[in-house]
């Protein structure tokens, strides 16, 4: 009766606030490929539309500029180079080389890869001092190659994390700075897009393995998932899914 009540409730509140979310059906209870079964249920989605971050809710914006200002350029990253007052030297797209670097006609082959966005915009800013005077630039990430999982909810840093290694829920919720003291160990949603428009969520409990039980086997994250740490009053759930923007983050996180 509890999973089937989390189930109603995550699909009425997918359908809030413009998320661009269309319910089409819902499985039964169902097992991902080679993960615990435990707790699981199965939501279909599709129509996931990606809007601008612009309007979005503050709580996700401030994720959107903590990931821009942290991600570091790799190498496939798609960026745009703009200054102000100069469109012919201006980039509407351009892509990082295997080598990690970009071409502009003006200051030819720079290196960037390693760069957080505010520090490529430093280091163009100082090549372009030599042929521009005082010249305004700005970067911008059009899309990041890196695979990337969303972790939301009652998390002390919630954010997009880059996944450099195969990570369990418990990796994601560690690397998202733990549960604040209104997380609930025992609730933490999973939203998965196998592709095809569709996103599936399932249930985990984090506590035995949190506090050193045995478990079968912990649940391994796919590129593209986002984490939910649902409050200890079932609130978390509510805000996270209610946001402006909320397809806006899934999709972001699910491009790589």
């Amino acid at each position: 009766m509890i999973k089937r009540t989390i189930s109603y409730l995550l699909l009425a509140l997918l359908m809030i606030g413009g998320n661009c979310f269309s319910v089409f059906g819902q499985g039964k209870s169902a097992s991902p490929a080679n993960q615990s079964n435990q707790g699981q249920e199965q939501v279909k989605l599709r129509d996931v539309t990606s809007t601008n971050t612009s309007g979005d809710d503050p709580y996700l914006q401030m994720i959107y500029r903590n990931f821009y200002n942290t991600y570091k350029i790799s190498p496939g990253d798609q960026l745009a180079i703009r200054v102000v007052g100069q469109p012919e030297y201006s980039l509407d797209k351009v892509d990082v080389t295997p080598m990690g670097s970009v071409y502009h006609p003006l200051i030819g082959e720079t290196e960037l890869v390693g760069l957080t966005i505010p520090q490529a915009r430093e280091k163009l800013s100082r090549q372009f001092s030599e042929y521009i005077v005082n010249p305004v630039v700005s970067v911008q990430m059009l899309q990041s190659t890196g695979a990337k999982i969303g972790v939301l909810g009652e998390v002390t840093n919630p954010g997009v994390i880059i996944m450099t290694r195969p990570m369990t829920v418990l990796d994601a919720v560690t690397a998202a700075g733990g549960f604040t003291n209104f997380g609930s160990e025992t609730h933490v949603t999973i939203l998965r897009q196998p592709g095809g428009g569709k996103t599936r969520a399932f249930e985990v409990n984090l506590k035995p393995e949190l506090h050193g039980q045995s478990v079968d086997e912990p649940v391994m994250l796919n590129a593209g998932d986002t984490v939910i740490v649902k409050g200890n009053m079932k609130k978390s759930l509510a805000f996270v899914a209610s946001l402006v923007g909320f397809a806006s983050f899934i999709s972001l996180v699910g491009r790589y």
